[in-house]
């Protein structure tokens, strides 16, 4: 934050609160002229309007809730670059959150992390925990049942972008994986024209009819997706690129969805968790995702 915009942020609630208080003092006894009755003359279906100073308790309460706003400031942050007295920060309070909470559950997490995945994925306190974890930092992507959605892989079954081992899934969760693996193929298969062929095609690869298109000709075109995919269309887990020829598809199997995917590509990242869990946090999550998974 500049010094400028610190500045105008404390000009500006040091104005508001001096015009609170300057409304309170000159509205706390107004002189009711008008009519003899103490109303202002206005009438309007019945109802007459009075102009009465506000009741003793009502104002005082105002008085408090001013000096209440003027001892957080102190106190907090709200006045610019000024931290407040305390030095309070939400991302202070965080951090001590968090190392109360690895103080408490440290030993715990450190005694999992010395058992092996695989063995460890049979204890079902050590799979729980892996769960709850799993379900404050992953269900938005990936479902709190890890069946994933759209774009976000299931990871109850046995197909594995890039492996299922225990090792394999510590180092994606760990280091996370930009699956940039798909880009726009229009132009590497020679324009909109081919795109039904490539379409049909592979459909084909998981035992399907497309409704139009040429699968001979799209085969001739896959040629240059096969340093991916494989010559087979079977994928490949080095660059990430998904199986063709099962009916598990991340994006979505239908004939329109592949031919968006040929037209447009698609980017998938999966961010790292190093610096969001720990090590020993991580190998439980890992476990929970081992133990869910088909094998």
């Amino acid at each position: 934050m500049s010094d400028f915009i610190s500045w105008y942020i404390i000009l500006l609630v040091v104005v508001n609160i001096v015009g609170c208080y300057a409304l309170l003092w000159f509205t706390r006894d107004i002189d009711s002229a008008g009519e003899e009755d103490g109303t202002t003359g206005h009438e309007y279906d019945g109802i007459r309007e009075y102009n009465n100073p506000l009741p003793r308790w009502w104002l005082y309460m105002f008085y408090i809730t001013i000096v209440f706003s003027i001892v957080y400031l102190i106190l907090y942050p709200g006045l610019g670059k000024f931290a407040g007295v305390y030095g309070w920060t939400s991302a202070g309070q965080h951090q001590a959150e968090v190392d109360a909470h690895n103080a408490e559950y440290g030993p715990i997490f450190a005694k999992y992390a010395k058992v092996p995945i695989p063995e460890l994925a049979n204890d079902e306190v050590a799979v729980g925990m892996g769960q709850r974890i799993f379900a404050s930092t992953c269900i938005a992507c990936h479902g709190s049942d890890g069946r994933g959605s759209p774009g976000y892989p299931n990871l109850t079954d046995n197909d594995w972008l890039h492996g299922s081992s225990a090792e394999e899934i510590v180092n994606v969760i760990t280091n996370g994986k930009d699956n940039r693996f798909m880009t726009s193929q229009l132009a590497s298969i020679g324009g909109e024209e081919n795109v039904d062929d490539m379409v049909a095609y592979v459909v084909s690869l998981s035992g399907r009819t497309a409704a139009k298109g040429l699968p001979e000709k799209g085969k001739e075109k896959f040629m240059v997706c096969a340093a991916c995919h494989g010559p087979d269309g079977k994928g490949n887990k080095i660059f990430g690129a998904p199986n063709l020829t099962d009916d598990i598809w991340l994006y979505g199997g239908s004939e329109a969805v592949i031919a968006d995917t040929i037209r447009n590509g698609r980017i998938g990242v999966m961010p790292a968790h190093s610096g969001i869990l720990t090590p020993e946090q991580i190998h439980l999550v890992a476990t929970y995702v081992y133990a869910i998974s088909e094998r």
